[in-house]
């Protein structure tokens, strides 16, 4: 498995507009987070990376929206040349984890390069005026790693970012799987 490290972006960047659908067909917009919080994370479901976090993603997803975070998971791999990357596996996905936050399918992968996405998993927390306020890790661990998986990184910039200030500027990248591309 090859480590991808996120491309860390500049802070204050703002939301890349979006309008995706899930795998069954219902859209979500950015726009539909208007005057709240939004975390966008790229993931799928083949990654050792992403299956390490999955279940403390949900757990996050959970726990935070019902403090106002909006929370999107977004699959831009080629689901072509990966079909467990599929619409049908996501459904899967979403059954298996309880994600509770809708997980678009990126099938023209235009999202995933407008927001310069890099990795999965590779999170990006935007403020309330959509402004880019973190891109990093989950936490520390890796699938590799015995530390256990906490979400501390992304849950303090959460924290900070639900009140209305700015996360620690001294971020560590995510780190994961490539996205994969369409040739």
């Amino acid at each position: 498995m090859s480590l991808t490290p996120s491309t860390m972006i500049e802070l204050g960047s703002p939301l890349p507009a979006f309008r995706l659908p899930d795998p069954d067909g219902r859209e979500v917009a950015s726009d539909d987070f208007t005057g709240q919080p939004l975390l966008v994370v790229f993931i799928c479901n083949h990654c050792p990376f992403v299956k390490h976090i999955a279940d403390a993603l949900a757990t996050f997803a959970r726990e935070y929206q019902a403090k106002g975070l909006g929370v999107v998971g977004i699959n831009s791999n080629d689901f072509q040349a990966h079909p467990a990357d599929s619409p049908e596996k996501m459904r899967e996905e979403i059954a298996a984890r309880g994600y509770p936050f809708p997980y678009l399918v990126d099938e023209s992968q235009e999202v995933a390069r407008a927001f310069q996405a890099a990795c999965t998993p590779d999170f990006f927390l935007f403020d309330r005026d959509h402004r880019l306020a973190y891109r990093g890790q989950f936490d520390d661990s890796r699938p590799s790693k015995e530390t256990p998986v906490t979400g501390t990184d992304l849950r303090a910039a959460a924290d900070a970012v639900l009140q209305d200030q700015a996360p620690d500027q001294h971020q560590k990248p995510s780190m994961g799987c490539n996205i994969k591309w369409r040739e």
